[in-house]
């Protein structure tokens, strides 16, 4: 008896907590982590829909993002989800139910396995970061795109597998827009790995990365939507050239300098110096030594198309639009400036209209970088990891491969 009067009593109460919660206010939205100046990019698509909708198909926007099927570019079925460092020890890269992992085996048998939790990268390559605890270790095995496989991670150890090394807060500095880095304890102080706060971390170069702090661009212009002249917003356009070059040389100009300001609050407009320790050894400027990889700035700087005239990166390249690998485009941008120009190869007929489509690859060629080394599984070199160099020059070498092609075409065609 008792139990039927309180299934009823049950019964009477739904339709009032019913009503109560419709009377409790919304979920507050998760406030940004970075600060309560930042709206959080998702609320620039509600004015910028187009610009948003491509920007997220870029590189920069998937420079992290949390590892899943659709991230990882790797392949998991057996046959090609193996790295083997010698005949006794394997990475194998595995589906399980919690996720996907990479698991060493000596001999068969299992000596420890930690998860895929990050990716970095997305077009070129792809290493992976996995969580223990409050710190992240980069796992041995990545993927590189050009050569379809899975390659020792960069500097690793290429005889057993190392999961081991830490991330600091300055991988996220150029891979994502925020991550929060916890403070040290006196026993860590010696010791490299890092504790981050997991829930702070914002993946890819969001727009506020580049634009600066948005909350108050975006509440103005909610409130006042017949305003079409931007308020409260860092534009880009706006900037000077040096300060153009320094907002993207925060992540583009070498990894050599020394931060002693986190990268992570620079803002369009800022001194890149400001936030650097002062280099008093000379600066290797020759594009010859230069790196190829996340060099770009350096390699631009030195070439006759920069000292000659006002050019930026934003002369070629629309950071909004995913372009990689579209020559066309890049050379049609070169063109813009050289209409003119009159090539001499020395009496080999060229159709004049289809080098003009590909300016590229003779003047900016694909190079080996010299500080990533990529190694095949069981310890054979493999292509070397290519990066367009942005010293942008002639190239005989490269130019005779390109001449070569294109006499080659015109004569089949005449």
């Amino acid at each position: 008896m008792n139990g039927k009067r309180i299934c009823i009593f049950i019964l009477l109460l739904l339709p009032l907590a019913a009503v109560l919660t419709q009377c409790l206010p919304p979920d507050k939205e998760k406030p940004d982590p970075r600060d309560q100046v930042f709206a959080g990019s998702h609320k620039c698509i509600n004015c910028h829909k187009d610009i948003y909708n491509n920007y997220v198909h870029t590189a920069h926007y998937m420079s992290t993002a949390p590892a899943t099927a659709q991230s990882i570019n790797g392949d998991f079925l057996p046959g090609n989800n193996t790295f083997r460092f010698n005949k006794q020890l394997q990475v194998v890269m595995e589906k399980r139910d919690s996720g996907f992992y990479q698991a060493a085996y000596f001999n068969g048998k299992l000596q420890q396995a930690h998860r895929f939790d990050i990716v970095f990268g997305r077009t070129k390559a792809q290493t992976y970061l996995s969580w223990r605890g409050n710190r992240l270790f980069q796992l041995p095995v990545s993927y590189f795109n050009n050569v379809h496989r899975w390659t020792n991670s960069p500097g690793y150890a290429t005889d057993h597998a190392e999961f081991d090394r830490p991330i600091t807060r300055r991988c996220f500095e150029c891979h994502s827009s925020y991550i929060k880095e916890l403070p040290k304890t006196a026993e860590d102080m010696q010791r490299r790995e890092v504790d981050f706060d997991k829930e702070s971390l914002i993946n890819g170069i969001d727009c506020e990365r580049c634009h600066g702090p948005a909350a108050n661009h975006v509440n103005y212009h909610t409130q006042f939507p017949q305003e079409k002249q931007a308020k409260y917003i860092v534009k880009f356009a706006a900037l000077t050239r040096s300060q153009k070059m320094d907002a993207c040389g925060v992540c583009h100009s070498g990894g050599k300098d020394v931060f002693q300001v986190t990268a992570f609050r620079f803002k369009m407009g800022d001194k890149l110096e400001n936030f650097k320790e002062p280099n008093f050894l000379k600066q290797d400027l020759n594009p010859a030594t230069l790196d190829v990889h996340g060099n770009q700035d350096g390699l631009l700087r030195t070439s006759q198309c920069f000292l000659k005239s006002n050019m930026d990166c934003s002369s070629c390249h629309d950071a909004h639009k995913n372009d990689i690998g579209n020559t066309l485009v890049y050379s049609q941008r070169c063109m813009a400036c050289h209409k003119d120009v009159q090539h001499k190869f020395n009496g080999r007929l060229v159709n004049e209209g289809i080098l003009g489509k590909n300016c590229i690859d003779c003047h900016m060629p694909q190079k080996p970088s010299n500080v990533i080394a990529v190694e095949a599984s069981g310890g054979k070199k493999v292509v070397p990891y290519m990066v367009r160099t942005h010293h942008i020059a002639v190239y005989p070498q490269e130019t005779d491969k390109v001449i070569a092609y294109l006499s080659k075409q015109y004569k089949q065609g005449n």
